[in-house]
């Protein structure tokens, strides 16, 4: 089966053609750029190189969210607007999950997390061991960065901390708590990858109706929190 996996939910976008289990082509970027300007280029170019036609695409894996509203709108629109054009499957995969696969055989605490501004992260934490989820540490939410380490240092005890994140932004306050328990992963790793959509979305094979799928922002947007107040004031 030939996927087309998509991940623009935060800056840096990944592509990728994948058939069955074999990377194809894969493109990954961190250029400050638009992904409604870039992203349907860079699947044209990934069809290209790997010598597929559109027509030949037989499922869709998009990165879901949570991340950049826009960036996660983007992908899932364009992955929707596809599958329902091709008339193929959608599968829609968590952001964080996406990271965390890229360090999913380490020993310990994956702590996958998107900077979400104010000092508060879209995370969620995983006790790995054997390349296996043991123990969701963290359910995936819209946190203060201060309370995400909180409740990852009451489960830790001894274990090894793995931040899996392209912002730096928190690291003094993770080595703070975890000292050298704290490991922040390569920046190659750091970086979400469109093959890691696909295979999470291989494992899951829970296709979405393309009518009703919808991101996962986990907390509302400012329109959407300023229309709350306005409503509740006119109570």
């Amino acid at each position: 089966m030939i996927w087309l996996g998509i991940e623009t939910s935060s800056m840096p976008l990944s592509i990728a053609l994948m058939k069955d289990d074999d990377v194809l082509v894969e493109l990954n970027e961190a250029m400050n750029i638009t992904h409604s300007q870039r992203a349907m280029s860079a699947i044209d170019e990934v069809c290209r190189l790997a010598q597929i036609q559109p027509k030949e695409i037989e499922a869709i894996a998009v990165s879901e969210g949570p991340g950049s509203y826009t960036g996660v709108r983007i992908g899932v629109t364009l992955a929707k607007t596809l599958a329902w054009t091709l008339n193929v499957p959608l599968v829609g995969v968590s952001s964080l999950q996406v990271l965390a696969r890229n360090v999913q055989y380490a020993e310990g605490i994956v702590f996958p997390y998107i900077d979400a501004r104010r000092g508060a992260v879209y995370g969620g934490a995983y006790h790995m061991k054997a390349g296996e989820i043991v123990a969701t540490v963290l359910e995936e939410q819209h946190i203060s960065m201060e309370q995400g380490i909180e409740n990852i240092q009451a489960y830790s005890q001894d274990l090894n901390v793995w931040a899996v994140s392209a912002s730096r932004s928190f690291d003094e306050s993770l080595k703070e708590t975890f000292g050298e328990r704290f490991h922040r992963v390569e920046e190659a790793f750091a970086l979400p990858r469109a093959s890691q959509v696909i295979r999470l979305a291989q494992e899951k094979m829970s296709t979405a109706s393309v009518h009703t799928f919808v991101p996962e922002y986990l907390r509302m947007t400012e329109a959407e929190t300023n229309w709350m107040k306005e409503q509740k004031s006119n109570e």
